[in-house]
């Protein structure tokens, strides 16, 4: 079991993560059932802003006999396949899968989806002050067992960082992650390290701020046509490009990597839980079979917009790092 446990959501705010336990019980969570609903939603969110994990055991999301057995039998090699097997819900399609599979594609590709739509559908209803303002990403399967697993530096997910997606640019938005553990018999083991609000300043001491953009008509014009003709990083705004740095350099450095403090968590089988994964620096140690759905919330919908990591840099920065609408 995770290694805090506390119940209450009045945790300190020291630039740790918690574990606030959203949903623990022998039934199935519920994200509509207590009466007082809006209230326990909003402090789900500011819970997760400030950079807590909310875990629920068992998970909310329905998996029969035989979908369970399906998937743990899907063994990846390094060989075959990428680290995970990504759904793409906008164009109902999977990626990552080896080419002799292609037989069981298609079922592979239906749980996904469903699992999908049953977890957009829950943090629609459970994360209630974000109505409307959450776009539904990648979701992934990841049945490779992550202790060891060989991987160039950059790629490796033993190692401290926080999330940034260099194809996949957010512009300010967040990047929430729902992570469940279907392994019948393994937890799985994360370390976390200290929130983004207390690692900005010193990373950014580190590895620079971006520079300004120019606010000139040539300068506008000139980044409004790469958008159109959808070149190559057109859409990075420098807070995206700072991210992706802050991500690389996190894993690179061996002195953060050695002196970070550490938390180790263990989230046992049949578990679900969910952070804000551009705030938690997180590493995964250890575990295998594992579903995943990220989500990409608007920065205009948080509930402690100060939390955000672009509102933190851009304190810092002294001006805006996003790009124009």
């Amino acid at each position: 079991m995770p290694s805090e446990m506390p119940a209450r959501l009045d945790v300190p705010q020291d630039g740790h993560t918690h574990l606030i336990l959203a949903g623990i019980s022998g039934e199935k969570f519920s994200p509509s059932a207590p009466s007082n609903a809006s209230v326990r939603a909003r402090e789900f969110c500011e819970q997760l802003e400030r950079g807590n994990i909310l875990f629920f055991a068992p998970t909310p999301f329905a998996f029969s006999r035989e979908k369970r057995e399906f998937l743990l039998s899907q063994k990846q090699t390094s060989a075959a396949y990428h680290k995970n097997v990504a759904y793409r819900p906008a164009e109902d399609r999977l990626t990552g899968l080896a080419k002799s599979d292609a037989a069981e594609e298609g079922r592979l590709r239906a749980i996904l989806r469903e699992y999908s739509q049953e977890a957009a559908q829950f943090v629609g209803e459970l994360l209630s002050p974000y109505k409307n303002a959450v776009r539904r990403d990648f979701a992934s399967y990841r049945s490779v067992e992550e202790r060891e697993r060989p991987a160039r530096l950059r790629a490796r997910n033993d190692l401290p960082h926080v999330d940034a997606f260099p194809t996949r640019p957010t512009n300010g938005d967040r990047i929430l992650r729902v992570f469940t553990n279907l392994n019948p018999n393994q937890n799985r083991v994360w370390l976390t390290s200290e929130t983004f609000d207390v690692l900005a300043r010193r990373i950014a001491g580190q590895i620079g701020l971006p520079a300004r953009r120019g606010n000139g008509f040539a300068a506008k014009s000139l980044a409004a046509m790469a958008r159109a003709l959808h070149l190559p990083g057109a859409n990075r705004s420098p807070y995206d490009d700072f991210m992706h740095r802050c991500h690389n350099f996190m894993k690179e450095d061996e002195t953060f990597r050695e002196s970070c403090p550490k938390q180790r968590w263990e989230f046992p089988p049949d578990s679900t839980w969910m952070v804000y994964t551009d705030m938690v620096s997180h590493a995964v140690l250890e575990g295998q079979f594992a579903m995943e759905q990220t989500f990409i919330v608007s920065r205009q919908a948080m509930v402690l917009p100060e939390k955000s990591p672009i509102a933190i840099l851009e304190k810092i920065a002294g001006f805006p790092l996003t790009n124009p609408a």
